[in-house]
């Protein structure tokens, strides 16, 4: 089993990743958490690896730290979430986020993620309530962004990614065209304001 890759970052397109160890190309899946921390294309990269073997495929899921490959790890044995919906729960609130939304019982919070509904919700809280027990809430380090292109770049990547994260078109274009104008420096800093405008308007429903 793969647990840790060290190579080059070759490419990345989110929420897909290829790196480069010794002349072999890896294809990770990582969630927006770990996607904001990569480097610059071309760089040296570091990735805790989660592996999984089926009969007809071998998936990686790669992640920036050990921290959240665990919780990943204990989001895909809660009934109903499976790879996907357990990145896209991490590419919309990172580890200590979603930790202090399970302490303080935060539904709200959850059902603004994609394709978490409200009984999975409360599965996500009860379940990983005593799983998380334990968990604090330290500060992350300060995220790290790509060079800047053109906004409409920007827009049309910040909108692939979240599509990829299991938004529908029309509402991945409302909400980076919602937030486009907020400053954002690149598609990172879009897709991730975008991804708190779900969870603020979650809780205010």
């Amino acid at each position: 089993m793969i647990g840790r890759i060290t190579g080059q970052l070759l490419s990345k397109q989110a929420p897909d990743v290829l790196v480069d160890v010794g002349g072999v190309g890896y294809e990770l899946q990582v969630p927006m958490s770990t996607y904001y921390q990569l480097p610059e294309t071309g760089s040296d990269v570091v990735l805790i690896v989660h592996h999984v073997v089926r009969e007809d495929a071998q998936l990686l899921f790669g992640f920036a730290a050990e921290r959240d490959r665990e919780l990943f790890r204990h989001l895909i044995r809660v009934n109903g979430v499976g790879p996907k919906l357990a990145l896209a729960i991490l590419s919309g609130l990172d580890s200590d986020s979603f930790a202090r939304v399970v302490h303080a019982g935060d539904l709200a919070s959850l059902v603004a993620l994609p394709g978490v509904g409200k009984k999975t919700a409360e599965r996500l809280l009860i379940e990983m309530r005593d799983r998380m027990k334990d968990w604090g809430t330290p500060t992350g380090e300060p995220q790290q962004h790509a060079e800047a292109a053109p906004a409409a770049d920007h827009m049309a990547d910040a909108e692939s990614a979240l599509i990829a994260l299991g938004y529908r078109p029309a509402e991945a274009a409302r909400l980076v065209a919602a937030v486009a104008e907020d400053g954002a420096e690149d598609s990172e800093e879009l897709i991730r304001l975008a991804l708190r405008s779900t969870v603020k308007e979650g809780g205010r429903k």
